[in-house]
């Protein structure tokens, strides 16, 4: 085991002895901006309230959860889900014979390198149960009429009958997202529209989920707007080829209201670097589209939307990545001095691309975050779906939700999500006021993986901020200086900061020894 998975490891084993006391920190650090209670997930999702059935198919009147097996086979929208699955891990499979071709793969314990079971997909054994709801009007500035998004987060479940005649229940490492709007333009309160501020006061309020989304709720189809999946494609134990590894397959499936179906589609802000890096043509065109001022801006901000001829629409994500720059990061290869594979080319970004755009922009006060070029490249990683979900998540996922379904849910299933998670909702909370108050919200975010310091008040002392395990700034060796994109991520009274890897810039705060 390398020295920075034997630090990550201890982490967790060190957070996962105190979990339970940070129960009431991490809900009142979600209040307004998520529903993570376990009692009213469980009463929304027994009584049908919420089930993806009752959600897309209100006109067979569906107040019951549907097994997998019946689910995609009856909800006509969801029928590309799974042939779209299935072709991604045939792909992934065929991948990995190549790149290991003496280590075996399938689903089983008896294989290297072990396969989700795509047979949880179609059986009368699983169903998908609701793991949580989230509210994301902090991303609003995507499209203002809809004023950001809803998230209704599912984990999938399986389900047994003991010989005793009871049920075991066993979460699987899938969720689905079912993304809505956070309004229609057609919803009315009483003889007006509802607005943004009061669909954000809703929130605010704390009020039951009756409150916040309607008793009698069914979604319109202008209000559907995607499905996201995250599976754990597989697990891989230490080899003399590899680490550890656990990769992670995302996708997404944008809602068509004229088909009726959710269609696969790109991942937003998903670059897709390896053909971008093998075109010269789309290498240049990306250069040019996100050094341009504006663009660079929203960059910095945080706040970019990519075009959608530069991304893929699949991602593989690996865990745990690190910290250092290396392919298992998705922008790895694309910022000189990165070190490039064979036939990807030459790199996007040269160091004087960045340091002049930089510069440029820093002159017209257009800069907050990035500041240097490696926090040009660490923007680069964590904008995309796999970089973010690369940043301080539990098992590769950011809201594995709490497991309400266990009798004596262990430490682990109480954190209802991960570091990145918690620490970012000071910053939505703050959007949701602004909103609610009628004023225009600053939408920009910091680097994933530290919080803005508007939200450092709050945040001060704690694992989100600058606390025990927390990312900080290194000095440069040699230079004895800070990198300017990272002056600001220090560490607690009586923490230090240490390298968990090479990274002569990035390390983690821990408890000081003498």
């Amino acid at each position: 085991m390398s020295r920075a998975l034997r630090i990550l490891v201890a982490a967790a084993v060190f957070f996962g002895g105190i979990v339970s006391l940070l129960a009431a920190e991490n809900a009142q650090l979600a209040r307004g901006t998520a529903i993570t209670d376990p009692d009213l997930l469980r009463e929304l999702d027994q009584h049908d309230a919420l089930t993806i059935s009752r959600l897309l198919w209100p006109e067979r009147n569906a107040n019951f959860p549907l097994t997998t097996d019946l689910m995609f086979s009856w909800l006509s929208q969801l029928k590309e889900i799974p042939p779209a699955i299935e072709a991604e891990i045939d792909r992934y499979v065929a991948q990995q014979k190549a790149a290991y071709p003496t280590e075996t793969i399938g689903v089983g314990e008896g294989f290297d390198v072990q396969l989700f079971d795509r047979a949880n997909l179609k059986s009368r054994d699983t169903r998908f149960v609701l793991a949580g709801i989230v509210n994301r009007m902090d991303r609003a500035y995507v499209s203002e009429d809809s004023c950001g998004e809803i998230r209704l987060i599912y984990r999938l479940v399986r389900f047994e009958t003991k010989p005793d005649g009871g049920r075991t229940a066993t979460r699987l490492p899938m969720t689905l997202n079912l993304v809505m709007k956070a309004r229609d333009v057609r919803q009315m309160d009483g003889n007006k529209p509802i607005t943004c501020a009061e669909v954000a006061r809703r929130w605010l309020g704390n009020g039951d989920w009756q409150g916040l989304i309607g008793s009698d709720f069914f979604p319109y189809d202008a209000m559907l707007d995607r499905i996201e999946t995250n599976i754990q494609i597989s697990v891989a134990a230490k080899s003399a080829l590899h680490d550890f590894r656990s990769d992670y397959l995302l996708k997404v499936f944008k809602y068509d209201a004229a088909s009726k179906t959710f269609e696969e589609s790109t991942l937003e802000n998903q670059i897709d670097r390896d053909r971008i890096l093998a075109d010269n043509d789309l290498r240049r065109d990306f250069r040019d589209w996100l050094l341009a001022p504006d663009h660079l801006r929203d960059f910095d901000r945080g706040t970019v939307l990519i075009p959608e001829k530069f991304l893929a629409k699949a991602a593989i994500v690996p865990t745990p990545a690190g910290l250092d720059a290396s392919p298992l990061q998705p922008e790895f290869g694309m910022v000189q001095g990165e070190r490039n594979g064979e036939g990807q080319g030459e790199p996007v970004f040269s160091d004087n691309d960045v340091v002049g755009a930089l510069k440029q922009a820093a002159a017209r006060g257009d800069i907050q975050n990035v500041r240097s070029v490696a926090g040009f490249q660490r923007r680069l990683n964590d904008v995309t779906c796999a970089g973010c979900h690369q940043t301080r998540g539990i098992g590769g996922f950011h809201f594995p939700g709490v497991d309400w379904l266990a009798d004596k849910p262990s430490n682990l299933t109480i954190v209802p999500a991960s570091p990145h998670f918690l620490g970012d909702q000071v910053r939505r909370r703050d959007i949701l006021t602004a909103m609610a108050a009628g004023k225009r919200p600053d939408f920009s975010r910091g680097f994933a993986s530290r919080p803005q310091t508007r939200g450092s008040t709050e945040l001060a002392g704690t694992e989100y901020q600058d606390g025990w395990g927390a990312h900080c700034s290194l000095e440069n060796a040699g230079s004895r200086s800070t990198d300017r994109s990272f002056t600001s991520w220090s560490c607690a009274k009586g923490l230090t900061c240490q390298a968990a890897a090479a990274s002569r810039r990035i390390g983690m705060c821990f408890i000081k020894t003498r």
